[in-house]
């Protein structure tokens, strides 16, 4: 028996690893929580520069979206059906083109956050399957009124919680962008390289 258990120590030991690699760092409440919590210092810091130096001001907030974002997966939604049509590098490029507009719509949204409280709301629908997706809601107060924001959140390939679709005081930007994507699908002849190029 001892040695039965000589043997199967390092086996054990390692599949113990493996459970515990695969459980993620954060729970996705949490990593909406910090990635809420670093944009937001990011638009109280940058703030003076929408009006004085817009670029500056979005870059900062590009630059925070990036870390938690993963904008390729946000293509991919928005392309919807015509993803299955698109190659990995019209997603890439698409993706690259979705971080500008996100930013800026995200960004010109948030300027008039002051450092009010954030709130997060109580729990909806549970998805059907919670470790693969999932919906944090929040609310913010700027411009004295309330925003609500919901992240629908995802486990990458590195079990990190990433977001992939935003729901911004009720507005689906996924399905907002679709409609605008399937518009110009059909302006350009289902070509998806002229869909990107002419995507403002």
């Amino acid at each position: 028996m001892g040695l039965a258990l000589v043997v199967m120590a390092p086996l054990l030991m390692q599949v113990s690893m493996q459970v515990s690699a695969q459980a993620p760092e954060l729970t996705a409440v949490e990593s909406a929580e910090l990635s809420v919590n670093q944009l937001l210092a990011t638009v109280e810091e940058l703030k003076p520069y929408f009006a004085t130096d817009r670029e500056r001001y979005f870059a900062g907030i590009q630059e925070s979206l990036t870390s938690f974002v993963d904008f390729d997966e946000v293509a991919i939604g928005v392309m919807a059906r015509f993803a299955e049509q698109a190659t990995p590098e019209q997603i890439s490029r698409f993706g690259e083109k979705l971080k500008v507009t996100l930013t800026r719509f995200y960004g010109a949204a948030l300027v008039g956050y002051d450092g009010q409280e954030l709130v997060f709301m109580p729990a909806g629908e549970p998805s059907p399957d919670p470790e693969v997706n999932t919906n944090v809601r929040m609310q913010i107060s700027a411009n004295n009124s309330t925003v609500e924001l919901q992240y629908t959140l995802f486990l990458n390939e590195n079990r990190e919680w990433k977001l992939k679709n935003l729901f911004l005081g009720g507005i689906n930007l996924r399905r907002q962008y679709f409609t605008q994507f399937s518009a110009l699908m059909n302006r350009y002849g289902n070509d998806i390289d002229q869909v990107i190029d002419n995507w403002q």
